[in-house]
């Protein structure tokens, strides 16, 4: 007889898998979250991959992980999970810490042998105990329920165990009452050329959900609320997949072809991926043979007309610096994607930090100022690659975008926006009608934004070179004199300032009458609006903003941070931006709050780091 099972109403929920690197749980992680955004939950996930690239099987070095946070109100993928999906005593061993006290627990206990114990530096049989586990466990026989749900599939042992993930996930499902048939058309799609793969994982699927019915334990079951969404099409969106299509959506508004010119490196690679696969939009994606040729061609692409692109991460964006100041002295738009990771040089590849700030505000030898702009979730990579776009072609600059690993890699649900729900992205052309008359040089501006006119090779008329060395500010030829390399210092000093005219003001969230302004800039954005929520609602008042456009600051910055008796500045480093800000604001009394551990941000130490700050006057 079945016992009475416990189910927890909440209004989110976080589930956690983990498991060896070979075990699939990205790919359980993404299906999980495509499932709860197609049924109108909101979700944010992090895939917390290891550094090796591939540690021994069953090691602690080797366990990946995919967390992820479904339900309303949700804006980061949680500090702790309610369920935590264990493959491995490894597995388990690293990721115990994240479950909720009370929470559930799901182990393979098949692969809880006494040699995986010991890969995993177990010291007892029992490691349950060992760790001092305050969950409910379920002990689930996964790999031999697995291999006699495919026992007459003539699948060799080798790929059978292969799908021991999807067991769990239809487990998982049932425990969150998903519907099976969204997980298998995932499935089906992406072993569409494989049938007998799919069919082996649509049995196993199933044979994890009918275990859970037919569980005779009584372990806690979840119903997740749901609030009313916009009408529209939704998706689940990562990052890098987001930025790509918003570059597509900016070719379309500009009218001008994409390009990019690239080369992989972790956690870039994606973008040119996706990239490559848009031919049917017209994209040109071109895999460089080094940083430097990636940046190069993709200015050669700009002098021609192009919307051009370079992605990198931050070694890339240091190879690519010299080319940068290139189209800086040339006034060409280019877009430069830099998706950050730990470093420094090759650092920590697959972990997310913001330590490159310094860099992309002034990494560039002479005066050589950029564009910087930073997208604050997943799905705002659409927005602000398109931004970014917009930003370069009709100003006519270099515009670098600091995204980063975990919301590079991380996804949410995204509404598939309308195409009349984006500007028309105008370009500052040269005809050869205007050319004529205004007596055009290749230097020729608006001497109200100071940007200067885009004239696109093959044009009659309108014949010219652009080039690394300084030019004179009237005719465009090549000049060393003094006062005009000054003049034309400010000059595109004075271009990228006057931008600020055109970007939106800072907003503030929360409480905006507090005494304190949690603040910070890009990815951060989920854990420091909801330490600032809660906060808020424990009885400490507290005003949140997050800055998406860096240089320039938005046109208010200094009106907002003057409001506020203390300003305290969260990042992923060791308080570059804080340091940018005080630079510019120093009236303003800031604090820091930094981490640099590879790893984002928890609430919890959000505030408690809050409060010791409030408190230590």
């Amino acid at each position: 007889m079945l016992e009475a099972t416990n189910v927890k109403t909440l209004d989110k929920v976080v589930v956690r898998f983990s498991g060896d690197s070979g075990d699939g749980m990205q790919l359980v992680g993404n299906i999980f979250t495509n499932v709860s955004a197609g049924i109108g939950n909101q979700v944010s996930t992090f895939p917390d991959y290891p550094a090796e690239i591939r540690a021994p099987q069953g090691s602690l070095g080797g366990v990946s992980g995919f967390q992820v946070s479904v339900g309303t109100n949700v804006h980061t993928p949680g500090d702790s999970c309610d369920v935590l999906v264990a493959m491995n005593p490894a597995a388990l061993k690293q990721n115990v810490k994240y479950v909720k006290d009370g929470g559930v627990i799901i182990v393979d206990i098949d692969s809880f042998k006494e040699a995986d114990l010991r890969k995993a530096q177990f010291v007892t049989d029992d490691p349950f105990k060992e760790l001092g586990i305050k969950a409910q466990v379920l002990e689930v026989p996964v790999t031999n329920l697995t291999k006699e749900a495919l026992a007459d599939s003539g699948l060799d042992n080798k790929s059978i165990l292969k799908c021991r993930n999807i067991f769990c996930l239809g487990l998982v499902c049932w425990l969150f009452d998903r519907p099976l048939e969204s997980a298998l058309q995932f499935l089906r799609r992406k072993f569409a050329k494989k049938p007998a793969i799919f069919e082996a994982n649509s049995k196993v699927i199933n044979a994890g959900y009918n275990y859970g019915n037919n569980i005779h334990a009584s372990v806690s079951t979840y119903r997740i609320e749901s609030e009313p969404a916009r009408p529209g099409i939704y998706t689940d969106i990562n990052g890098n997949t987001a930025t790509a299509w918003g570059l597509i959506m900016a070719s379309e508004k500009s009218g001008r072809p994409l390009f990019l010119g690239s080369y992989p490196i972790t956690p870039a690679t994606d973008i040119l991926h996706e990239l490559a696969k848009r031919k049917d939009l017209g994209v040109k994606a071109l895999q460089m043979e080094d940083e430097i040729a990636g940046v190069c061609s993709a200015i050669g692409a700009s002098f021609a007309g192009n919307l051009a692109v370079t992605s990198t991460s931050g070694p890339g964006l240091a190879l690519k610096s010299e080319g940068i100041g290139l189209a800086v002295i040339a006034e060409l738009p280019l877009v430069v994607i830099d998706v950050q990771r730990g470093g420094p040089s090759t650092g920590l590849p697959t972990k997310t930090e913001q330590t490159d700030l310094m860099q992309a505000l002034y990494g560039r030898n002479g005066e050589s100022p950029v564009v910087v702009v930073a997208p604050a979730t997943p799905t705002d990579c659409f927005t602000m690659a398109f931004e970014a776009s917009r930003i370069a072609i009709e100003h006519m600059t270099p515009v670098i975008l600091l995204t980063d690993a975990f919301i590079g890699n991380g996804s949410s649900a995204w509404r598939i926006p309308e195409a009349d729900e984006y500007p028309e992205i105008k370009p500052r052309y040269i005809t050869p009608d205007k050319a004529s008359e205004i007596g055009w040089r290749p230097y020729t501006r608006d001497e109200q934004t100071k940007v200067r006119y885009w004239a696109i090779p093959g044009t009659e008329g309108l014949t010219h070179r652009l080039g690394g060395l300084e030019k004179d500010y009237n005719t465009g030829a090549i000049s060393t004199d003094p006062v005009n390399h000054e003049k034309m210092v400010y000059t595109r000093r004075e271009k990228v300032a006057r931008i600020a005219d055109d970007i939106p003001a800072l907003e503030v969230l929360c409480n905006k009458d507090a005494d304190t302004l949690l603040l910070g800039w890009g990815g951060t954005y989920g854990h420091l609006r909801t330490a600032a929520q809660e906060l808020d609602c424990e009885g400490v008042p507290m005003a949140f903003t997050q800055f998406r456009y860096i240089n320039p600051l938005p046109a208010n910055t200094g009106e907002v941070l003057r409001r506020y008796k203390k300003v305290i500045v969260a990042e992923l480093n060791t308080g570059q931006f804080a340091d940018y800000l005080q630079a510019r604001f120093p009236d303003v009394r800031i604090e820091r709050i930094n981490k640099v551990q590879g790893q984002p941000f928890l609430v919890s130490e959000v505030k408690q780091r809050v409060i010791e700050i409030i408190n230590k006057d």
